[in-house]
């Protein structure tokens, strides 16, 4: 709708599957099926500030990008340069089905979490590098993940039709909502925290989203 769009950034030659918001700098990170990162400052003449290879995440001066490679990245916005690598170890050097799905950010710790096709969800250090917990959370593919803004719950949304709730401190599902139906093999695919109130929301492969209190 013309009397509701601002703009238009341009740039990516693929698909766009993610975006991030840092409102510290008001600036914003895209991830595309091109293989690339961008972070834009959307009011300037020039958007595009700098291009990476992956996908993303959002902290003031680091992203963390995780690619289909099954590795997961955090970078410096100001040089662009790799901090660290979030390593998994691999049982017996077989490296299973990697594929990360989402990838957030721990609003207060230094921790990464990592959504992956083989049922997984993994919490890293942001410090070290290190694995730090590994679950098999869902039935299917974890699909999404999001964090609560006190930083106190993980809900996890998967191709099983649930949606999970975590404690993060004992890593304990506290509560599990069937909320899609399948279609075509899939289910859900994205879920959502309010940033104040007391609601979470999912996004659905029935063409559905759905906000619970």
């Amino acid at each position: 709708e013309p009397n509701v769009l601002a703009g238009t950034l341009i740039a990516h030659t693929d698909a766009v599957w993610g975006l991030a918001y840092s409102g510290i700098k008001n600036h914003l990170l895209s991830c595309s099926a091109d293989g690339t990162i961008r972070l834009w400052n959307p009011p300037e003449k020039m958007p595009c500030i700098c291009t990476y290879n992956g996908e993303k995440g959002c902290d003031p001066a680091h992203m963390v990008a995780s690619f289909n490679t099954g590795s997961t990245v955090i970078y410096d916005l100001e040089t662009s340069q790799s901090v660290v690598m979030l390593s998994t170890q691999i049982e017996s050097g077989i490296q299973s089905n990697n594929h990360i799905n989402k990838v957030v950010s721990h609003p207060t710790l230094p921790v990464t979490i990592t959504a992956h096709e083989d049922r997984h969800i993994k919490f890293f250090d942001n410090k070290t590098g290190k694995m730090i917990h590994s679950m098999v959370a869902h039935l299917d593919a974890v699909t999404s993940l999001a964090v609560d803004p006190n930083g106190i719950y993980l809900m996890s949304g998967s191709h099983d039709c649930s949606i999970r709730l975590w404690n993060l401190d004992s890593k304990t599902c506290v509560q599990e909502i069937t909320a899609h139906r399948k279609k075509l093999d899939e289910s859900i695919y994205d879920v959502a925290f309010h940033p104040s109130k007391a609601y979470i929301a999912s996004a659905g492969a029935d063409a559905l989203a759905k906000v619970f209190v």
